[in-house]
């Protein structure tokens, strides 16, 4: 009868219902309602619109790197205060309100295999302070690229930031030239390095280590640039194109070399490392 045989049409935001935090999802650019299970099945991108939801350090590690494959460096590594910095409240409490979510820092590095390719990575975590660039993340990209350098491997490094950590002070935007300093070396060896930008890319990441890749790819619509769309027409007085500082907009104007879709990113750098850098591989 008709009352048993109801389309199967999937949630839309309007429905007026209670839906459970831990069931369900909701895509932030078309407004569907989404099974969380089949969500993490597609790697967190929306199957209706092809969005892609903000995932966290050890997810991009689990869709990069080959099982049992990896290696954390440095994970004792840990943010301090040198600059005794108060805002609304205490750097020290942000820290401490940052790791209670489990996570140590706003960067996971390690090495690892990449569909049998041996590589040196790292991930940064949005999660944790808005994964802003501190004195530990500068150290720990150093010692990733430093560990690539000895081991003649290939260097990736996925970045999400707002940029620097104001909360370090100069402490934080040191760490630019030192991660710089280091990818040069690296570049100047000839082992490859390949930065994968994701939503957001910005301030002194963007102005350092994300934007100095052999090979810069950014997911799709992921915000990558210095100061904020805001900012920029505050300043210049002038309305900005559309869609400008977005993945698409920087492809089209030559500042990233590919935009490819997560579900595709391991696959797409295996095969830039193979093929450019056929002699990594042997």
């Amino acid at each position: 009868m008709a009352w048993f045989r109801k389309d199967k049409k999937p949630l839309k935001a309007q429905d007026k219902r209670d839906l459970p935090s831990d069931v369900f999802d909701k895509c932030q650019a078309c407004g569907e309602i989404l099974y969380r299970e089949r969500l993490a099945q597609n790697l967190n991108v929306c199957p209706t619109c092809g969005h892609h939801l903000r995932i966290g350090a050890e997810a991009y590690l689990s869709i990069l790197i080959d099982s049992g494959t990896f290696t954390e460096m440095d994970a004792g590594l840990r943010a301090s205060d040198p600059l005794e910095f108060r805002d609304l409240k205490l750097y020290a409490d942000r820290i401490a309100a940052a790791e209670a979510k489990g996570t140590n820092e706003a960067l996971i590095s390690g090495t690892g295999e990449l569909e049998g390719i041996a590589v040196a990575v790292a991930v940064m975590d949005f999660g944790y302070i808005g994964g802003s660039m501190g004195s530990v993340v500068g150290e720990k990209i150093t010692r990733a690229a430093h560990a690539a350098l000895k081991q003649k491997i290939p260097l990736i490094i996925v970045s999400a930031s707002g940029g620097a950590r104001m909360q370090e002070g100069i402490y934080s935007l040191m760490q630019m030239a030192k991660s710089s300093t280091v990818l040069a070396r690296l570049h100047e060896a000839g082992i490859p390095f390949v930065s994968v930008l994701t939503h957001p890319t910005t301030g002194g990441v963007t102005a350092s280590y994300a934007m100095l890749g052999d090979v810069n790819i950014a997911e799709p619509e992921a915000l990558i640039g210095f100061a904020g769309p805001r900012v920029i027409e505050e300043t210049i007085k002038q309305d900005l194109p559309k869609g400008f500082q977005r993945a698409e907009f920087l492809l089209e104007h030559g500042m990233v070399d590919r935009v490819v879709d997560r579900r595709e990113l391991k696959e797409t750098i295996a095969l830039i490392l193979r093929h450019q850098y056929a002699g990594w591989t042997d």
